[in-house]
């Protein structure tokens, strides 16, 4: 069996033993709830990564008003500007890109997640599963009108919530002269509700707990 295989095979019986126990609470929406518990023990092991993210920011947010006097020293000179603030963030720690971690850490995850959900692979009767009546392996283009549709657009809805949210509070975090990937970073979060429309449901239902996860875990690291 491949490393692949073993994965998918992996997930699967967890998440189908996690489903099980769950039986008695939630019937047939068990799945569902494992998935939702099983992303929230997935970001709880990425909460270390998250805090360093979180440090990261406030220390980039500590050099604004050096960025503001680079920015005046060099300006009309955007290639020394970009060295200088390299240096500065070099010399600080403060890098970028720090806010990205917990996100590509979870990647592989989420990879497994959709592809046992698109495939079957390891899936077990977990295709069989629903969450008010939308199977966990369909895509909303299937599930238009009628109650199946009314839980993606609810998924929808707090993820396209989420996204605005964390676009507001990014924009307003990037501090003056940042790069152009900085620049452009706060509008990714916009691509979740892109990718939640063509996943299957189990996969968007990762992202939608995921997200919020994440929203709720930042505002309470910058009050702390």
């Amino acid at each position: 069996m491949s490393l692949f295989s073993s994965l998918f095979s992996s997930l699967g019986t967890l998440l189908t033993t996690m489903a099980n126990g769950l039986d008695p609470l939630f019937g047939a929406s068990a799945a569902a709830a494992a998935i939702v518990l099983f992303t929230v023990c997935v970001r709880a092991a990425l909460h270390p990564l998250a805090r360093a993210a979180v440090r990261g920011e406030k220390a980039r947010a500590a050099l604004a008003p050096k960025i503001t006097e680079l920015s005046r020293k060099h300006k009309g000179d955007p290639e020394r500007m970009r060295r200088a603030m390299a240096e500065l963030q070099a010399k600080e720690g403060a890098s970028p890109l720090a806010g990205c971690l917990p996100t590509l850490a979870q990647l592989p995850v989420f990879f497994v997640m959709y592809h046992v959900f698109s495939t079957g692979s390891g899936a077990g009767d977990l295709l069989d599963h629903t969450l008010a009546g939308a199977p966990l392996g369909g895509r909303w283009g299937g599930a238009l009108g009628g109650g199946p549709g009314l839980v993606y657009l609810g998924l929808f809805a707090l993820i396209a919530a989420v996204a605005t949210w964390t676009y507001l509070r990014a924009r307003k975090a990037t501090v003056p002269g940042a790069p152009g990937v900085a620049r452009a970073l706060p509008l990714l979060s916009f691509g979740t509700l892109v990718t939640a429309a063509v996943v299957p449901l189990a996969a968007a239902l990762y992202l939608a707990t995921s997200t919020t996860w994440t929203a709720v875990e930042r505002a309470l690291l910058h009050r702390g």
